[in-house]
């Protein structure tokens, strides 16, 4: 019996985590309900499985081994699983498994090993990382690519004797129609110039990067002309930082996760050492950082991960309810993010503060839960009613959540100079930390946690009844960034890094609405209007990733994918006309055609697909989307590689 042939382009979390749906499925067709196998599975194999990418499958690119060891996740150790559970509403069976924490538990007990199905950690550094995990510890990239290795091979170890899976360590460059006018499928060329003929193609390229726009372009030539030094937006562990010597000024746009991990790499990753003095960090210098100044357009980095524990009742959603979700579907119009949903969201995470501070700390509040709650849902979350409603009720203006001054903590501050506005990013960090950090301060969990909830009930509404503007703007800019400011922060240790930076006057804060222009014979001039004075420095550091846009995109399979396969999705509506720079995919991840078709045998699924995102590895019991999808498109993979037998049986 001739095998089915499936190829993946790319073999990273995505992928490895949709092989596993793909596994688990066709375990189940092949063994049955009965519990007896299948006779089909019998003799020649009925599936081949091809991955193709430059590094190892699991981790792939952004989580390979090869990086810097002071590299994290920003996800705690009990918060990352690749395995679906008993909260997933799928299709496919739930194959549970250990969560990263548990799985270095096992890992440490022997229990692994014992099972048959364990995996030498042979980096001493990671083996020491994985004896002392905790489940609130940030884990190293390293110990997270042993996970994802250790979960590729048991996918692969566990498939049924009719499944077979290779990894070839090459790059596909183009993948055409097979010349064969009689037969399906597609021919995949790879840069080594082997070709493959495959049924079904499915690209899961994860993030790329892309061709300069034009406003990173002008900086390039700028800096060339003037001899200074420019890196662009990249992934912080593939760019070249060798080019900032010691000693030297370095302005740094950008102050999110991408902007803390060069941070880390120019300062502990030049051998300096942060050692513990007191309650505060204390930075020993090696002498080989570059002096940081760092600016972005709020002037304050992310905020830190929540790690305080939940001291009342349990989170839920009371304003953005699958019944409220409900209503806004019933409308004959389309679902507007900014004016149907943030009003929604704003008001749960006033609810998720203010729940967890009446009910977890009663003494620091006037009244009872019931009766704020009521008033909470009298107002608008932006009502300045409320906002004295809620000052006679909570006297301690720590206590006190405002949504604008989380999202905008510098407002319209105006600054008498530089050292002020530096002085005042600090203070933020440590008022940032004490909010997200410290037990009697759990109303941040309840915020984050609100959060959440709100991002995972988003899915709850199909994409195609967004209007133009919220799918192409509103929820891939405006919430997308307002999440991962909030939510998605660094580890609180690396604020405390940063302000031990700041001591040390190897990092300065620049303040908010930081710009950057080239002056000739100067450099880089930074400027605040809200801060007076200028910064000059012959080097500059866009600290952010490269933009999506598949087309641009320098991954040629997904130029390809884009421009010949498929299509970028448009969206237009009265009000909007606009691109969304992604690959036009329907709920099952295939790719739409320019005649609106959706293909036959090519998928995607990732960050470059007009698909809601919602990341690869996920939490645990979280119902999450990626898990759901990902279950989705390998019912739609397998459905697509079984067409031609069924047609030719």
């Amino acid at each position: 019996m001739t095998a089915s042939r499936l190829l993946f382009v790319g073999a990273g979390p995505r992928a490895i985590m949709l092989l596993e749906r793909i596994v688990a499925r066709f375990g189940a067709d092949v063994v049955g309900d009965s519990g007896e196998t299948d006779p089909r599975a019998v003799g020649a194999p009925r599936l081949h499985v091809e991955l193709i990418d430059p590094h190892p499958p699991g981790a792939g690119r952004i989580w390979r081994r090869a990086q810097s060891p002071l590299l994290k996740l920003n996800s705690m150790a009990r918060d990352v699983t690749v395995f679906t559970d008993d909260s997933c509403t799928i299709e496919g069976p739930i194959r549970p498994g250990p969560s990263l924490i548990e799985w270095a538990e096992l890992w440490r007990s022997g229990e692994l090993a014992a099972s048959g199905r364990g995996i030498e950690i042979d980096d001493e550094v990671a083996a020491a990382e994985a004896r002392g995990l905790r489940g609130d510890s940030f884990p190293t990239r390293r110990l997270h690519s042993y996970y994802l290795d250790w979960f590729f091979r048991r996918t692969v170890a566990e498939a049924p004797a009719g499944i077979t899976v290779r990894w070839r360590a090459d790059t596909v460059v183009g993948v055409t129609e097979r010349a064969d006018a009689a037969a399906s499928g597609h021919t995949v060329t790879l840069a080594s110039g082997l070709e493959l003929d495959t049924d079904v193609v499915v690209y899961t390229v994860g993030h790329n990067g892309r061709e300069p726009d034009a406003a990173t372009a002008d900086l390039v030539a700028s800096a060339r002309e003037e001899g200074l030094v420019y890196v662009p937006p990249a992934f912080t562990a593939d760019a070249d930082l060798s080019v900032l010597a010691a000693g030297e000024d370095v302005i740094v746009r950008g102050m999110g996760l991408a902007a803390v991990d060069l941070v880390v790499l120019l300062t502990q990753g030049r051998g300096g050492r942060f050692v513990a003095d007191g309650e505060r960090l204390r930075y020993a210098p090696s002498g080989r950082e570059p002096r940081l100044h760092l600016g972005s357009r709020r002037g304050v980095p992310y905020r830190s991960k929540v790690s305080s524990v939940l001291q009342g009742e349990p989170p839920q959603r009371e304003v953005l309810t699958s019944a409220a979700i409900a209503g806004l579907l019933a409308r004959p119009r389309p679902v507007d993010f900014d004016t149907d949903v943030w009003p929604l969201i704003a008001s749960e995470m006033l609810h998720g503060h203010y729940r967890e501070l009446f009910t977890g700390h009663p003494d620091r509040v006037v009244g009872e839960w019931a009766a704020f709650r009521a008033v909470l849902q009298a107002h608008a979350w932006d009502d300045p009613a409320l906002l004295a409603a809620i000052a006679s009720a909570v006297p301690d203006p720590l206590d006190r959540f405002d949504i604008g001054t989380l999202d905008r903590p510098l407002a319209a501050e105006v600054f008498a100079d530089g050292a002020e506005a530096h002085h005042r990013v600090v203070q933020h960090i440590e008022t940032d930390l004490a909010l997200r950090t410290t037990p009697e301060r759990s109303a941040s969990q309840g915020v984050f946690l609100a959060v959440l909830l709100s991002f995972l009930a988003l899915s709850e509404i199909p994409t195609e009844r967004w209007t133009a503007r919220s799918r192409a703007v509103s929820l891939p800019v405006r919430w997308h960034t307002f999440f991962s400011y909030v939510a998605s922060g660094p580890p609180a240790h690396r604020l405390e890094e940063l302000l031990a930076l700041a001591d040390a006057g190897v990092v300065r804060f620049l303040g908010p609405e930081t710009r950057v222009s080239v002056h000739a014979g100067r450099g880089f001039v930074a400027s605040s209007p809200r801060v007076p004075g200028e910064t000059v420095a012959r080097s500059l550091v866009d600290a952010w990733l490269p933009g999506s846009g598949a087309v641009v995109s320098d991954n040629a399979a997904l130029r390809q994918l884009a421009g010949r396969h498929g299509v970028e999705l448009r969206v237009r509506d009265a009000d909007f006309d606009g691109s969304l720079g992604r690959v036009h995919t329907d709920d099952d991840g295939r790719i739409v055609t320019a005649d609106g078709a959706p293909a036959a045998s090519l998928f995607a699924l990732g960050p470059f697909t007009s698909l809601t995102e919602g990341g690869a590895f996920t939490r645990p019991a979280a119902n999450a989307l990626p898990l759901r999808q990902n279950d989705r498109t390998a019912g739609a993979v397998l459905a697509a590689l079984a067409a031609p037998a069924l047609a030719s049986a």
